[in-house]
């Protein structure tokens, strides 16, 4: 009978080491595929053919290079209270990588706060930095799809510039984003989202954001919002 029981073993732990062996080699092995995008984001598109024309034309500048241009968007996602449970940091990693595309950084603290119970090195958050086609078809998302998701929605206050034409939002819902599953959260989280340009002007910046899309609240002709008929307004 043991030598029945010990033979049942040796054979389960040969076709468990099988299946292993199985499951490893069906794994794809090397550098990831490429993939050569065939034309360039929606939105790119649109700034190329029309608004940096609009915006020489409303600003008056002598050079293309003078047009105010998006450089990046940066994605923040606070969670003070993940220094306490890791959990939180996994789904938050999840939910940035979903939103932007793009694996998240994991941000640490940077000194001890005895208030807080925190201590230097834990885990307090997550970013992503987008640039080049990523941060366009960010935008061409966040504008079109996920702020007219918000709910009660009246369009975006113009008052996030920081005086050199840069722009910062904040999201209350991390759901509004379509690539979400309600379902798969493990709670309401907000993110915020910064828009850094190369406009020497909160009007230079508005100005440009306005024309790709962005549903400032109030809109004054050639200041904020997006004027009527302007390339990149949402239909």
């Amino acid at each position: 009978m043991a030598n029945e029981e010990k033979d049942a073993k040796v054979e389960a732990a040969k076709k468990a080491g099988q299946a292993r062996a199985a499951k490893k080699k069906a794994e794809p092995t090397g550098p990831a595929p490429t993939y050569k995008r065939e034309q360039p984001p929606r939105l790119k598109q649109i700034y190329n053919g029309q608004v940096r024309a609009q915006l020489a034309k409303d600003f008056g500048y002598s050079s293309t290079m003078q047009v105010p241009r998006v450089v990046k968007v940066s994605l923040n996602m606070g969670l003070g209270r993940a220094a306490h449970d890791a959990k939180i940091i996994d789904f938050a990693v999840e939910e940035l990588k979903a939103i932007s595309g793009q694996a998240p950084v994991v941000s640490k603290a940077k000194k001890d706060i005895a208030n807080y119970k925190l201590r230097k090195g834990h885990k307090i958050g997550v970013m992503v930095t987008l640039r080049g086609d990523r941060m366009w078809e960010f935008l061409d998302r966040l504008c079109n799809i996920a702020l007219p998701r918000v709910r009660d929605f009246r369009g975006v206050s113009s008052r996030g510039f920081d005086g050199r034409g840069n722009y910062t939002l904040g999201i209350r819902e991390q759901i509004i984003f379509p690539e979400i599953e309600y379902d798969k959260i493990d709670q309401i989280k907000g993110l915020n989202i910064s828009i850094v340009t190369t406009a020497k002007t909160d009007n230079e910046g508005r100005a440009l954001l306005g024309y790709l899309g962005m549903p400032f609240r109030q809109s004054t002709p050639g200041t904020t919002g997006t004027p009527a008929g302007a390339p990149g307004a949402a239909a």
